[in-house]
């Protein structure tokens, strides 16, 4: 019996335009209420977000059994954090800060068996393998672990083209506030300098064969990454859409004298 279909991998590889949100709150109930909305896949943070293995581990559960494809961010690229992840069941995985092409192989080094990498194996006690039903996961495991990495800095984009070459490597994903901030633009999305080097990842990711990613609020940028490429679209975070919802009802209501 083989490892499952990683369906979200699939539909990248094609170069398929997938949509979804961040799962912030590190509240499984939350992730259970977002699984009903559509998206094509959820993403379960780990790395701003209140998250820890055991509150990633019962969010990736819910979501795993709706229509959307779960995501997990890692807080770091960590090799035993990465075994953890896996092991409960993760099978797409996103990697901050991931500078170098030797970072990011070291990367899916972490994702594979030996002799190809240096996981470790122990999945038999985890969900990945269906708790030891999924008898031959140690030799197809890897055929359905999906990898995008995080392009934040200018190192990153200055070694963008190695970075793709890495075989295992199925995507990148423009972290932009860090990229803003290390290009000296303090998180702001607006100088056309940062636009259009975002723009540039995403088009040589696309024209090498990998996905490109982002989140971003609708509006011209979004629409210019679009136009560059873009097809793992992150649309926003749960916390800020339920942040700003409940700040514009409070607006609405004192503009008509309540509150």
């Amino acid at each position: 019996m083989a490892a499952p279909v990683n369906t979200l991998k699939h539909r990248l590889a094609k170069g398929e335009v997938v949509n979804g949100i961040w799962l912030a709150t590190g509240e499984p109930y939350l992730a259970e209420v977002a699984a009903t909305a559509g998206f094509d896949w959820l993403l379960i943070d780990g790395e701003h977000a209140p998250n820890d293995l055991r509150s990633i581990s019962a969010q990736l559960a819910i979501v795993r059994a709706s229509g959307s494809a779960p995501v997990v961010r890692l807080v770091s690229d960590d090799p035993n954090r990465i075994k953890m992840a896996l092991d409960v069941g993760a099978q797409t995985l996103l990697i901050p800060m991931v500078n170098t092409a030797e970072q990011a192989r070291d990367v899916v080094r972490a994702t594979r068996y030996a002799p190809d990498g240096i996981r470790g194996s122990g999945a038999a006690l985890g969900r990945a393998t269906d708790f030891g039903k999924v008898t031959d996961y140690i030799q197809t495991a890897h055929h359905e672990i999906a990898i995008l990495v995080q392009i934040e800095t200018q190192t990153a984009v200055a070694n963008l083209d190695a970075i793709l070459a890495v075989e295992g490597i199925d995507g990148v994903f423009v972290g932009p506030s860090d990229l803003s901030v290390d290009m000296g633009h303090g998180g702001s999305f607006e100088p056309q300098d940062f636009q259009d080097t975002v723009f540039d990842v995403i088009a040589r990711a696309r024209a090498a064969g990998k996905a490109a990613g982002i989140i971003a609020p609708e509006g011209a940028f979004l629409e210019g990454c679009r136009a560059a490429g873009l097809n793992f679209v992150g649309l926003g975070a749960d916390i800020v859409i339920f942040a700003q919802v409940l700040r514009d009802m409070v607006a609405a209501g004192k503009s008509k004298g309540g509150y």
